[in-house]
């Protein structure tokens, strides 16, 4: 096996170019609270050739804070610069297109509380009048909150989503994500959300510009086709798709959106880098 190839044998040398790195979180590094074999190895690497990475997740359920504390306590070195989520995309997208508004968040605690900071007013719905509708994946989703979101969501007002993901893996399987909750508004009230985060380019966007890095400098290192891979090819950068959360090989060979490589885990990504870097070595010293 050549070890300078990915899954499906693409020649991958060109990955030790990069030097900003893209990953998303859950189903690539770690399911739940299980860090993945390769991870720590990994940013290692990226940080030992002077590389940055950045974790752009779409998951909204918790603040950059509570993202800083979670990895963290995995092991991972890296504070609220090493992040940029579909939250704080959402709150630049509702400063920039309803400046002032009063929103309504379907949303976690973690999630209200990073909005807030982020300069969104948040309204309970009752005590004043709504501008925006926003939902978030909320795991702390109840029926109650279900009610006054379709209730709402009968007004002609403006209706936004942080992310369209169908399914967030964890340590059994898969539970509903934004998506999947944002098509049960739909069932009830025949409307569908403006979509923020991934596979918009925005994100990736506001990374590049904020570390002064080229496109070909990038890679984006996620788990899903229609939201990380899909993210790298609008953004004009290069992707990995990792088999250990919610895309097959069989969807990649299948599907439309189409990875740059593809390999089966961080671990073979850290493996396949650290090859090439080694032989690379070698050749320079004969």
């Amino acid at each position: 096996m050549n070890t300078h190839c990915d899954y499906f044998g693409v020649e991958a040398t060109s990955l030790i170019n990069k030097k900003l790195f893209l990953f998303d979180m859950d189903g690539t590094i770690y399911t739940d609270d299980i860090l993945f074999d390769g991870t720590l190895q990994l940013l290692h690497y990226i940080k030992n050739i002077g590389g940055k990475y950045v974790f752009v997740t779409n998951n909204s359920s918790k603040s950059v804070g509570d993202y800083v504390n979670k990895i963290n306590k995995l092991g991972i070195e890296a504070d609220e610069d090493n992040f940029f989520t579909s939250t704080q995309a959402t709150a630049l997208y509702i400063k920039t297109q309803y400046p002032g508004a009063n929103v309504y968040c379907q949303g976690t605690e973690s999630f209200i509380r990073e909005l807030r900071k982020n300069g969104i007013n948040i309204t309970d719905g009752i005590s004043g009048d709504v501008d925006v509708v926003l939902v978030g994946f909320d795991t702390e989703l109840t029926s109650g909150k279900i009610r006054k979101t379709c209730e709402l969501l009968q007004q002609d007002i403006p209706y936004i989503a942080t992310n369209p993901d169908l399914a967030c893996p964890v340590s059994f399987g898969f539970i509903p994500d934004c998506g999947s909750i944002c098509m049960m508004l739909e069932n009830a009230t025949g409307r569908k959300p403006v979509y923020i985060g991934k596979p918009k380019a925005t994100m990736i966007d506001a990374v590049l510009t904020k570390f002064n890095t080229t496109k070909a400098q990038a890679v984006i290192i996620g788990d899903r086709l229609y939201t990380d891979i899909a993210s790298g090819q609008n953004a004009g950068i290069a992707s990995i798709c990792v088999l250990t959360g919610e895309a097959d090989v069989k969807a990649i060979l299948s599907g439309n959106v189409k990875p740059t490589y593809t390999f089966y885990s961080v671990k073979e990504i850290y493996e396949c880098l650290n090859s090439i870097t080694e032989d690379r070595s070698c050749d320079e010293d004969k």
